[in-house]
């Protein structure tokens, strides 16, 4: 493959760039104890796992809630605490809480010293579908632009939303490499955009056969070395 036009690299976060379940896992701690001091009705009768399940069930309801995860809590959130007689404006600060700890990341030891070392010589940005903000977690300035589904309005794998960093990027599709740990959403979608497209592997999974990556990577340091060979 032909790597010497290749002008830009999209980005993935999560599980890419960090380690999302202990994220979450924290986040919906802090969350939980919050509620316990302000919402008990509703701890009374819910635990973080049913509180999951609940979303799961509302994320079918709506197709929009796909793209925005945020609303999805916050509407989960709102719908418990009425039924459960605690008043459902508490949403807004218990969105707040959950918030700042999904964006209280650790990036993996590579990610820093990768996006200096690939920033020096390719255009950098990121694709999306939750809502980390760059700037909370000090990531953002490694970046020219950063598209999220819940902002852009639709999510990957949607063609639309590969394009559009390209564009912004002013980079072709055909010269920009997109970087993920999802097979379908990053790989295939990237793919089927016409973006080269890297299998960020983190945790030795298997490569099942109907799925090809242009390359597979376990670390920054191994993509910046495929992207020079």
């Amino acid at each position: 493959m032909n790597k010497t036009n290749i002008q830009a690299v999209l980005f993935d976060l999560d599980d890419t760039l960090w380690a999302i379940e202990p994220v979450l896992h924290l986040a919906e701690t802090r969350l939980y104890e919050w509620l316990t001091q302000h919402a008990p009705g509703v701890v009374q009768r819910e635990s973080i796992l049913s509180l999951r399940a609940r979303r799961q069930v509302l994320a079918q309801t709506n197709p929009a809630y796909k793209i925005n995860l945020w609303a999805l809590r916050h509407a989960a959130l709102t719908t418990v605490l009425a039924e459960h007689g605690e008043d459902p404006a508490l949403a807004d600060p218990a969105m707040e809480i959950f918030t700042t700890g999904r964006n209280a990341v650790t990036p993996f030891d590579d990610v820093v010293p990768g996006l200096q070392q690939l920033k020096l010589r390719l255009k950098l940005g990121t694709v999306s579908n939750g809502f980390a903000d760059l700037a909370r977690i000090g990531l953002a300035e490694h970046f020219e632009i950063s598209i999220a589904a819940h902002q852009f309005g639709t999510a990957k794998p949607d063609p639309a939303i590969f394009h559009a960093a390209c564009t912004a990027l002013g980079v072709a599709p055909e010269h920009t490499v997109y970087v993920g740990d999802d097979l379908a959403l990053d790989v295939l979608g990237a793919q089927q955009a016409g973006l080269r497209a890297v299998w960020m592997n983190r945790f030795q999974r298997e490569l099942p056969a109907h799925v090809r990556p242009d390359a597979v990577c376990t670390d920054l340091n191994e993509l910046a070395y495929w992207l020079a060979a």
